[in-house]
């Protein structure tokens, strides 16, 4: 085995440098990790006629998208750029000529270009290799050219790793013909050179990689930022140089790995954003391989596999898979609809054509899901397209000299306004295709249609696929599981697969009776699974995985009709083709099944159709390795029997006396990886019959690791138990189909928070990570999952198995047989139960030190917490090493009052705990120079004023969360720290809902909303859909207040450490990760116990692959997670923290007595209630947490002092004065292995970088955005001073384009310093002429109107805060203005104040979050208004699906001419209504105003003809608002004042819920 092992990591290692991968995994950091995103451009002749011009505008493009390009150390080395054009015919004929050749005619040679070593040795060796492969396929080599290039510009680190650059001429065989057969050799050809070199011994570690090998296409790029690539590469500056299609690529990496090969541009496809299923659709494509045949390419098909060469980038990886097609026969368009499909299943908008073609498609091949904007071309051909949510920017032009423009940004390439044909955007899940044999643009509905009709899709599926109840119904019953129960009480065999009287409390009994997965509060602080001593779930060593920074997660609860719960049981289909039998599958609308359907499906007698159930189970006497054997010998029964004909595999843990069941994951994981490895996975499905899963988290891995359908049958006996017995309020049908319900809807939201909208893309994708499984286990049942820590091998999961067996045995014996035990999971019991880190010992101790100021009682309490045999986090296995040099006196170690300054209290949000409690803690942290944190919802300006004896209640950060709570200019300029929150550690990767009740009228004051009506935080920022989407909001920040340091929350998770990379290249001054047992409110409950890693993991990650990139020195790195004292803040800087966040311990110190209710808003200590009554019990002072503050600093203190380091800089990273220890009396933490977390690395890059390599924050080294270089800094802010100054008015026009971001946003910062309610209306006027680039006006505040004459991208007047924008296109312009787009999407998103007028459409999410300003429109993309709260949205034309979903708050009239918006309305939370008169007068002075600031002819038209349009007028209002609006009126009518209304309309809202 060893031999074999060092086999594979040769092969790794090799594979590594083929596939451009640069550093080899160190420590916790993992190259598969890594991720990209970037700017995209895209232009076309729609003639297709060639000119130098087209490749010049589209690297001007390049240049002008640069901005989201990443950069590292050196400014001077990218991350990537790369351009594919066709092959410059004219400039390669000349060039041939020069070196003695004269190439054939256009079409009848291609050419690859190469990346080789750059060693003479290896160079040879290189040539000699692709010459061979060349003469093996009998393609003649013409000869081998030189790349001109100019390295003088290069960085540093991009010159060491430039490869050797050259270009082979390859001409056409005399048997092949020009054209696709051609096209079709060289690719063969290309993929026999790879094979080749991959087995090259004399070529391992060294460059050879294969840009591209076309007769038709060329990618020129490079590890260069844009501004390098054409003067790089001197072929793309010369006038010869002519192609009719250019693509262009700006990359912006998550790390800084030298990489020439992974600079982008691939064969077909340019790419921006990220495709959230990968690993699943590699695994699937892998398992589809052996079932291939291709009527194209027949027995050469061999020769090409595999079709994915190694799990690479998600860009190569798609590129690779989209040539494959294409080189099979698919039509370009075909196979681009069939990777990116639009949603079909519950799109009201499709043909039935269009819907049963979607059908089709899902069952050839599962969705590439996640927010992806390509554009691609085979050299034909170009055309582009967009995911299903429309998550990425994709604006285009039509020009008068017949061209399309595509590019993430309008105004990238410079077109006068007068040559604009036609201007507008991709919308979700579109499809556009330049088609020159047409001379025009062919768009989505054309294109797809003509798809649809290809073949007889709808009657092939009409007539093929089954749903369940097409199925006969079973006659025989299921005599052999009604067996196996019958051999046991039902107690005892709940007890044999794990269960406890919690999870039946907490978990199956809520989901019974409501049909809702459960809740929980205040985090987790029992053990991990492999850290506790009582046997646990298996699902309990698997956490979910979730989309921060470089892919958003989505709402599946508000935009259902993009998700999708289809799977499909049967024999699938062959990719290459399209036949009628692909569609013989058994269609499910949900994986979970009832008792009929797993009846049905377990009896089935159809024709292509034969099921077999599989029992896996070993015998509790049956000895050592047990399980293993059971194993092998399931995977042995299984395949023989697929390769019987059965493809429909029922796996079972239904098992008799004497047998253990194998934990259902373990078994289908085995199954599932065996017929993968045995190529027979695609011949059949899986069903789970499963008496071990319980909770949403449980059903979730079942489907991610290869589930197509799961038979809950233990937990349904049991709910029909509960039921019979009247434990539960709801007859036993009932209560299993609300359970049913609450699984489903819970398995979708755990995949949403990956961003992943369709069951299909999450089956077999395995998102998730493992912490304590041996690595046999992982690699032999869930290969390529994550897993930090390795832990039980197979027989100690056998011991474990077995433990739970005998627990069931032990109950028999008890008193009570029919009484589940108690775990104490999740509430610490005095007996038996599991441990608990906040004992109420531990609860007294702190709370009796921090009120008496009693330090030695405070060591007391610290004793209690880190009690002797305590193994509840990882830290736990860690003891001390001090320094060679020994210890120092503790009276030259750096003092409390200085280290307090390092401390935080964490984010917790007014709203969520009270008024009280949230400003004690400011207060308290403010008087040890430390701060706190606002959290999510916002903070009252008044607490801006210092009170009389010197306080301040102001919080120093103020915190940027999804739902934009409050977040005006005013709160921005306040702070002094400002964190954006991408997740938190109780819930990540998804949203919150404040109930009405809870939304008191203090509470909506401060957020912007209405008292009484609920309030919803999306679960992504709709300004943060990748990685350079943050780097903008960063950007943004910081010009709202550019004396505030901008920090970055992330959660714990496997690979944070690539993306913490990426954030800190983003500009970003600090990055706090945040353990996933943390919390202080409530959350669901399988998302405290389930999802994320220990702070102790994502930690070390993160400093880990901060050194390794250089970038440790960049940033500030912060941890917070259930820190509770010295010892914690000592392990946490060790591993490589600087800065310390509190929570739990925080709210212990003010009282809190973890009652773990704090969702019921009936805190008994008044501090997680807004209940005026309970309020009044809060008695904590800021003393106290000020003695925890100082107690903790001092206990640091001294464990300095003993290891031997004077400062906390000093400490920062010594990671070797950690080691891991054993603990009594647990055998599975001693299998635990920790050495990875505690392995030291350096820096592998700029070493040359005097700073790079210090393991903590450099002050020098700190990020530069570039804010002295803006308009608002160099020209907007020196020029308006005197009007500032003497609040006069001042009226002047600038010129912009889309490099100038965030245009008036410093300018607003200013004002707001000087004026902090903003200036007079009009006092500042500004004509913008141009493209005004990403986040302009953003938090403009009171007195600015910025007017735009051109267009805008996304994020158009973000936060605006009193001020007054507009755009309208060009004087000069003549297309239409009310039918082309005028600004990009998530317009107006957070807005609290001010007013914008649109003359033109918006993109998707136009007003997301507005709060308080009014907004004109001419039309909108999808989901307008999402989670609006307050203000007005006028919109004048045709709106998008999904309008109004999740809005709780504020009034949209929509002009509905053509009757269409109700079918377009999400009505969930809204009601359309006729507006009233005196609403009809706002509206015509909305338009009326509109056409006077933007000279609207849509909007001067509509004055002319008001009252003859006026009834087609909408109001959209929800209905909760619009029922708070009536109570206030009436209230009002009664004499009683405004505030008085408002607090009695909310309690009678209060009453009703």
């Amino acid at each position: 085995m060893a031999g074999q092992d060092s086999q594979r990591e040769f092969q790794a290692a090799r594979e590594r440098r083929f596939n451009g991968e640069g550093h080899a995994p160190q420590g916790l950091y993992s190259p598969e990790y890594e991720h990209d995103a970037c700017g995209i451009g895209a232009l076309a002749s729609l003639r297709g006629e060639r000119s130098h011009a087209m490749l010049d505008d589209a690297l001007a493009v390049l240049m002008n998208l640069e901005h989201r390009g990443g950069k590292g150390l050196e400014k001077n080395t990218g991350d990537g750029a790369g351009v594919l054009l066709q092959i410059p015919h004219r400039l390669f004929r000349r060039e041939a000529q020069r070196e003695g050749h004269i190439l054939p005619e256009e079409g009848e040679y291609g050419v690859a270009m190469l990346f080789f070593p750059q060693d003479p040795e290896g160079y040879r060796d290189a040539r000699r290799v692709f010459e061979d492969g060349c003469a093996k396929e009998g393609v003649p080599l013409l000869f081998w050219r030189e790349v001109p290039v100019d390295p003088h510009d290069l960085g540093d680190t991009a010159n060491r790793c430039r490869p050797h650059i050259v270009q082979a001429f390859l001409g056409r065989p005399e048997s092949t013909p020009a054209g696709e057969e051609f096209e079709r050799r060289l690719y063969v050809t290309r993929r026999v050179i790879e094979k080749l070199a991959e087995r090259e011994p004399a070529l391992s570690g060294k460059t050879f990689y294969v840009c591209s090998m076309s007769a038709r296409t060329i990618v020129y790029k490079g590890m260069l930022v844009a501004t390098q690539l054409r003067s790089f590469y001197r072929d793309l500056g010369d006038a010869y140089a002519e192609t009719a299609i250019a693509l262009v690529h700006s990359r912006y990496s998550t790390n800084t790995t030298p990489s020439w090969e992974r600079a982008h541009p691939n064969r077909y496809i340019i790419h921006n954003g990220e495709i959230n299923t990968l690993r699943g659709n590699v695994i699937g494509v892998r398992a589809r391989e052996p079932e291939l045949y291709s009527p194209v390419m027949g027995a050469e098909l061999k020769k090409v596999m595999p079709v994915i060469r190694s799990a690479g980038s998600d860009s190569a990886v798609l590129d690779n898979v989209l040539e494959f097609l294409v080189m099979n026969g698919r039509s370009l368009p075909r196979a681009v609809s069939l990777l990116l499909p639009e949603p079909w299943d519950k799109n009201p908008q499709l043909s039935e054509e269009r819907r049963a073609f979607g059908a089709y498609q899902s069952m050839l091949s599962e969705a590439w899901d996640g927010p992806a904007a390509i554009a691609y071309t085979d050299g034909h051909y170009m055309g582009a397209a967009l995911d299903r949510n429309g998550l990425r920017p994709a604006r285009y032009y039509v020009t008068r000299d017949d061209r399309l423009i595509l590019s993430s940004e309008a105004g990238a390439c410079n077109v006068e306004p007068e040559d604009i044909v036609q201007s507008g955007s991709l919308g979700p899940g579109q499809m556009l295709l330049v088609d020159p044999d047409k001379g025009r643009v062919i768009w989505d509905d054309e294109l797809k249609d003509k798809l649809a009709r290809e073949k007889p899709y709808r009657d092939w599926v009409a007539q093929e696929t089954l749903g369940v109840s097409d199925l006969a119904p079973a006659t025989e019953g299921d005599a052999e599981g009604e067996a196996a129960d019958a051999e046991a009480p039902l107690s005892l065999r709940l007890a044999r697969h794990g269960y406890h009287f919690d999870d039946v409390e907490e978990a199956i009994t809520p989901m019974a009776t409501t049909g809702k997965k459960p809740g929980a509060s205040m985090g987790a602080d029992m053990p991990l699974a492999v850290l506790s001593r009582r046997s646990r779930s298996f699902f309990d060593y698997f956490n979910e995985l979730f989309a921060q920074v470089t892919n958003p997660p989505i709402d599946a609860l508000r935009e259902d009709f993009v998700t999708s719960s289809i799977l499909y049981l049967g024999n699938h289909g062959n990719l290459l083709e399209d036949q009628r039998s692909s569609c013989r599958l058994i269609r499910l609308e949900t994986p979970i099944l009832t008792r009929e359907d797993f009846d049905r499906i377990l009896h089935v007698d159809m024709v292509g159709f034969s099921t077999r159930r599989f029992t896996a189970s070993f015998g509790r006497n049956a000895g050592p390795h047990a399980l293993s054997k059971a194993l092998d010998s399931l995977n042995a029964e299984v395949e023989k029997a697929v390769r019987e004909g059965v493809n429909i595999i029922v796996l079972s843990d239904r098992v008799g006396e004497g047998q253990v069941p194998v934990p259902s994951l373990l078994s289908l994981g085995s199954v599932s990886h065996h017929l993968i490895e045995c190529g027979l996975r695609m011949r059949a499905d899986i069903v789970v019959e499963t008496g071990d899963a319980m909770t949403p988290h449980d059903y979730a891995c079942l489907v991610g690791y290869g589930a197509s359908a799961i038979y809950p049958y233990l937990a349904h006996q049991l709910i029909r138990q509960l039921a019979d017995d009247g434990h539960i309020k709801v007859d036993g049908e009932k209560g299993v189909a609300n359970y049913n319900k609450a699984l489903t809807a819970g398995i979708v939201s755990i995949m949403s928070k990956m961003g992943i909208s369709t069951m299909q893309g999450y089956h077999s994708a395995q998102i998730f990570e493992v912490v304590g499984l041996a690595k046999d286990v992982v690699d032999r049942c869930f290969t390529g999952t994550p897993s930090p820590v390795a832990g039980l091998d197979m027989d100690d999961v056998q011991r474990e198995c077995e433990g739970r067996y005998d627990e069931g045995e032990a109950q028999r014996r008890s008193p009570a047989p029919d009484q589940l035990a108690s775990s104490g999971i999740t509430k610490w019991r005095p007996l038996g139960g599991e441990q608990h880190m906040l004992t109420p010992e531990v609860i007294y101790l702190l709370q009796r030190a921090v009120r008496e100021g009693s330090y030695d009682t405070f060591k007391r309490y610290s004793a209690a917490l880190h009690r002797p045999g305590r193994s509840i986090v990882l830290s736990d296995l860690l003891s001390f090493v001090p320094l060679p040099t020994g210890p120092v006196p503790l009276d030259e170690v750096e003092s409390v009052d200085s280290i307090v300054k390092r401390f935080e209290a964490a984010a917790m949000s007014y709203g969520a705990i009270s008024e009280e409690a949230h400003e004690t803690i400011a207060i308290a942290m403010n008087r040890l120079g430390a701060k706190s944190n606002t959290g999510e919802g916002g903070e009252n300006p008044v607490r801006e004023t210092t009170l009389p004896n010197g306080d301040s209640r102001n919080s120093a950060i103020k915190q940027v969360a999804s739902a934009r709570f409050g977040v005006t200019s005013r709160y921005l300029r306040s702070a002094k720290e400002i964190q954006i929150k991408m997740a938190q550690g109780a819930k990540p990767g998804e949203g919150g809902n404040l109930p009405g009740k809870k939304v008191w009228p203090w509470v909506a004051e401060v957020r912007n909303s209405t008292p009484g009506v609920g309030l919803i935080s999306p679960p992504p920022h709709h300004d943060i859909y990748s990685i350079e989407d943050l780097a903008e909001l960063i950007f943004d920040l910081k010009n709202a207040n550019p004396d505030a340091k901008v920090s970055v929350k992330l959660v714990s998770e496997a690979g944070v450490g690539t993306i913490a990379t990426g954030v800190a290249k983003g500009g970003a001054d600090k990055i706090l990760i945040s353990g996933a047992n943390g919390g202080t409110g409530s959350a669901p409950r399988d998302s405290i116990y389930h999802a994320g890693l220990p702070l102790e993991l994502g930690l070390a990650e993160t400093q880990q692959t901060l050194l390794l990139n250089g970038l440790r020195s960049r940033v500030v790195l912060e941890a917070d997670s259930k820190l509770m004292d010295g010892r914690d803040v000592a392990i946490a800087c060790l591993l490589g923290a600087e800065e310390f966040g509190f929570g739990t311990p925080v709210l212990l110190s003010l009282g809190c007595l973890m009652q773990r209710d704090c969702q019921q808003d009936t805190c008994p200590v008044g501090i997680c209630t807004q209940n005026a009554c309970l309020r009044k019990r809060f008695d904590g002072k800021p003393e106290y947490v000020i003695n925890f503050m100082r107690f903790v600093a001092e206990e640091l203190r001294e464990q300095m002092a003993k290891l031997g380091f004077r400062t906390v800089e000093d400490m920062v990273g010594h990671v070797e004065c950690l080691r891991q220890t054993g603990v009594e009396d647990n055998w599975k933490a001693e299998e635990i292995d920790l050495s990875d977390m505690l392995q030291k690395v350096g820096n592998d890059l700029g070493k040359s970088f005097p700073g790079a390599e210090v393991p903590h924050f450099v002050e020098s080294m700190g990020p530069d955005v570039g804010l002295g270089q803006t308009l608002d800094a160099t020209l907007l802010i020196p020029y308006t001073k005197e009007c500032r100054e003497s609040m006069g008015r001042m009226h002047f026009s600038v010129d912009i384009a889309n490099v100038n971001r965030c245009t008036g946003t410093m300018l607003g910062s200013v004002i707001t310093k000087e004026h902090p309610n903003g200036l007079p209306d009009g006092s500042i006027e500004i004509e913008c002429v141009g493209s005004a680039g990403q986040s302009f006006g953003a938090f403009m505040p009171a007195g600015v109107t910025m007017n735009v004459h051109g267009d805008a991208n996304d994020y158009f007047g973000k936060g605006l805060s009193g001020g007054i924008l507009t755009v309208a296109p060009a004087d000069s312009a003549t297309y239409k203005f009310d039918e082309n787009v005028a600004v990009g999407n998530v317009a107006f998103y957070g807005a609290t104040a001010g007013k914008g007028f649109i003359n033109g459409l918006a993109g998707q999410r136009f007003g997301v979050r507005n709060s308080g300003a009014t907004i004109v429109c001419e039309g909108v993309g999808n989901h307008g208004c999402e989670y609006m709260t307050g203000g007005v949205a006028l919109i004048l034309g045709q709106v998008g699906v999904n309008f109004a979903a999740g809005m709780s708050g504020g009034v949209a009239y929509v002009y509905d001419e053509r009757h269409v918006l109700d079918s377009r309305v999400n009505h969930d939370m809204v009601l359309m209504e006729k507006p009233t008169a005196d609403e009809l007068e706002l509206i015509h002075s909305l338009v009326q105003e509109h056409a006077e600031r933007t000279n609207s002819p849509r909007g001067i038209k509509m004055l002319y003809r008001f009252d003859d349009i006026k009834d087609d007028f909408v109001k959209v209002i929800p209905r909760e608002y619009k029922r708070v609006l009536e109570l206030t009126a009436e209230a009002k009518a009664d004499g009683l004042d405004d505030e008085a209304a408002e607090e009695r309309a909310f309690q009678v809202m209060r009453k009703g819920m």
